[in-house]
């Protein structure tokens, strides 16, 4: 194990800690899928090691990060969503991204309602943000399929970024949406 992330579940998926082997669906997303248009463009792999590692680093020196989400019947890797806090972001950040051939599936909805109902619960965060480039639609439907308002815009490592705030996980829609996909 990479890290101390717990496994969280829903009715289809689970999320779990970072692997060795999933660093390699985590690299062929980072070079080659057309959805890193909205978060910098393709990188290298060597880029996508270092965003690994990190993501590693992350869970090491927060107690959260990124969880791997993976099909519970196939074991298939889907993408990853979690919490993130850089050093120079202003809050932390519910964020999530699909790895191709998972888009339109309601994987990444039912995975940001897990972890936004373990950071509420286990970590007393909340209510988290989202910094979406205004050009990614898909995310920005997903805030707000999820609850999320959306607020002022701000500029996140020099990029311009609109932030979602999402509802708390006890609020009553958010206890619906958790009811829904663990059901």
């Amino acid at each position: 194990m990479l890290t101390n992330a717990p496994n969280l579940r829903t009715s289809r998926l689970t999320l779990r800690g970072p692997r060795k082997d999933d660093l390699a669906p985590f690299t062929a997303w980072v070079t080659t899928s057309v959805r890193m248009s909205t978060v910098g463009g393709n990188r290298t792999e060597n880029d996508a090691w270092r965003g690994f590692i990190a993501g590693i680093g992350h869970w090491q020196w927060h107690g959260f990060g990124f969880f791997t989400i993976t099909d519970t019947a196939t074991g298939a890797v889907l993408g990853r969503c979690g919490l993130l806090r850089h050093a120079v972001w202003p809050e932390t950040e519910l964020a999530y991204h699909l790895f191709d051939g998972a888009e339109g599936k309601g994987i990444a909805y039912e995975a940001a309602v897990a972890v936004r109902q373990w950071a509420g619960e286990s970590l007393d965060l909340g209510p988290l943000a989202s910094f979406i480039n205004a050009d990614n639609t898909r995310s920005r439907a997903l805030a707000k399929r999820l609850g999320a308002s959306a607020g002022k815009e701000t500029t996140i490592e020099g990029e311009p970024a609109l932030v979602y705030r999402h509802l708390a996980h006890n609020n009553p829609l958010a206890q619906a949406q958790y009811a829904e996909v663990t059901a």
